[in-house]
């Protein structure tokens, strides 16, 4: 059904060594996989690309920028040379196939299927978890995922199933014909074509739909994949979307249980962080971050705005250098549109956009930028008219951004919702509105909640006690993320505490752990 263009190591940087266009090699490498899918009605072909030989910061030397570059050349002239679609495959590091879905997505439209190599670990090369691959490349935008190369078909096997629990989009699946056997200096893979048809019959039936070979096969072995394949429909059924977000090596879904937002990296009354920003010491937000993750947080909040720096910038490199030293996702948070475009666009994996509003200008400039880049988005409920005093002004405020969000192709399950605490020592009946709100969000809408907890005791003595006793109401109350300092062992109690009385703990093993 589909020849790929011989293209998977065509890029700049070999076309420079060989000393030929690149527009001329891709040219040439669609227009023999075209002529070769005309030869049959209903053929399409595919434009293959594959990694680009180098490494991206901050691992290696390649900033991601100019990694989104080289595939962006690519993709042009795939398009101008009439690919039908676009293949990018055994990529090993997920922040490169970052990096080539934004510039397909860039230059062209053309659908985009996307695949990663993988180990029996399920991780990839790079650390990538089976997961966290689903989560953002569906978030980005693929229109068809999943696994390729890696190893032979019986060993995909696990990786296949985890794929198919995850994803709420296609799955594609091209193993090699085993593993490599080397004899007499030529390579030999020890899977035949019948043992390899076999395989794939059992993915299909399992729930692939896209499906081939790799490594090692030939038009034998697909011809014979095609034979058994006949009358073969997928019987799985593939799962709802989950809210969640994701590092490259670690993934969070809310709702399951509590997750916990670090709130540390905000410099809002942290004197300390201030100074820290102001003097573009990044190692003081890396201590921050290791210290958060070694307290218990789930997520990271970072927020870098200060009047006097260039928060744009420094939430851009912030992103980068926290990520290089925790495998915690990242919740972006700015009221700078430019600052979190920047963040998100650098970001491996999928993170969290703190915040969108429900005035008409936030609605306008954040939602875009959630969806371009794969991102959740946590929705505040304040409008052009301010912080409605009720709850039901709240839930209206909450739906209105639900909606607005599924306009633009974010789905539900990707909005959060802040029902926001006021300060009970100047709103005293508002913290009562604040938990009914949260209730109402989850019943009415199905959305998951976030909550700022500590600014309910703002001008009271003994903050803690109103803290903390707050937050076990809005844990009651249905609240899934609190966002509060992991380090501040009254909050962490509570929450442990919520986790065995409501059966999450089970047999308090973690309570009594520690």
């Amino acid at each position: 059904d589909v020849v790929s263009a011989n293209t998977f190591g065509a890029n700049r940087f070999k076309a420079e060594k060989a000393g030929c266009p690149l527009a001329d090699i891709v040219s040439s490498g669609v227009m023999i996989a075209k002529a070769a899918a005309s030869a049959r009605k209903g053929k399409f072909t595919a434009l293959d690309i594959g990694p680009c030989g180098r490494v991206l910061k901050p691992v290696g030397d390649l900033p991601f920028e100019d990694a989104v570059g080289v595939f962006a050349e690519i993709v042009r002239a795939g398009d101008a040379a009439g690919a039908d679609l676009i293949l990018l495959e055994t990529f090993t590091d997920l922040y490169e196939l970052k990096a080539a879905m934004i510039a397909a997505k860039e230059n062209s439209d053309l659908p985009v299927l996307a695949t990663m190599s993988f180990g029996e670990n399920g991780t990839s090369f790079f650390g990538a978890t089976v997961e966290s691959m689903v989560l953002t490349l569906q978030s980005l935008g693929a229109d068809a995922l999943g696994v390729n190369c890696s190893l032979g078909p019986k060993q995909l096997v696990p990786i296949v199933e985890r794929i198919l629990r995850s994803s709420s989009i296609p799955v594609m699946i091209q193993p090699n014909a085993g593993l490599p056997v080397f004899s007499e200096g030529e390579a030999r893979y020890d899977v035949t074509a019948e043992e390899f048809a076999c395989c794939i019959k059992g993915f299909v039936e399992k729930g692939a739909l896209i499906v081939g070979g790799c490594c090692g096969t030939d038009p034998g072995y697909i011809s014979l994949v095609k034979e058994r394949l006949r009358g073969v429909s997928p019987t799985g059924i593939w799962p709802g979307l989950k809210t969640g977000v994701c590092s490259a090596s670690k993934t969070v879904f809310f709702g399951d249980d509590t997750v916990i937002i670090g709130e540390r990296l905000n410099p809002t009354g942290k004197k300390s962080l201030q100074a820290a920003l102001r003097a573009k010491d990044m190692d003081y937000v890396l201590r921050e971050a290791v210290r958060q993750q070694e307290q218990g947080a789930h997520i990271l909040d970072v927020n870098m705005g200060l009047p006097d720096i260039d928060e744009p910038e420094m939430l851009r490199r912030a992103v980068i250098e926290i990520q290089s030293v925790t495998a915690l996702p990242l919740q972006l948070d700015s009221s700078d549109p430019e600052a979190l475009e920047r963040a998100a666009r650098v970001y491996n994996g999928k993170p969290l956009i703190n915040s969108v509003s429900g005035k008409r200008d936030s609605l306008k400039k954040i939602l875009p930028i959630a969806k371009k880049y794969g991102a959740a988005v946590l929705g505040l409920t304040l409008d052009d008219d301010g912080i409605p005093s009720s709850a039901e002004g709240r839930l209206k405020i909450a739906r209105t951004i639900m909606e607005e969000a599924q306009k633009v192709g974010i789905p539900k399950e990707d909005v959060l919702i802040d029902c926001l605490v006021m300060t009970v020592s100047a709103q005293q009946d508002q913290a009562v509105e604040t938990l009914r709100a949260v209730r109402m969000v989850k019943e009415e809408l199905g959305l998951k909640t976030v909550l700022g907890v500590s600014n309910v005791s703002f001008g009271l003595p003994a903050r803690p006690v109103i803290n903390r006793t707050m937050l076990a109401m809005a844990l009651m109350q249905g609240l899934d993320a609190p966002i509060m300092n992991p380090g501040d062992e009254g909050m962490r109690e509570a929450v442990d505490a919520f986790r065995v009385l409501m059966g999450k703990d089970r047999q308090a093993e973690a309570f009594i752990a520690g």
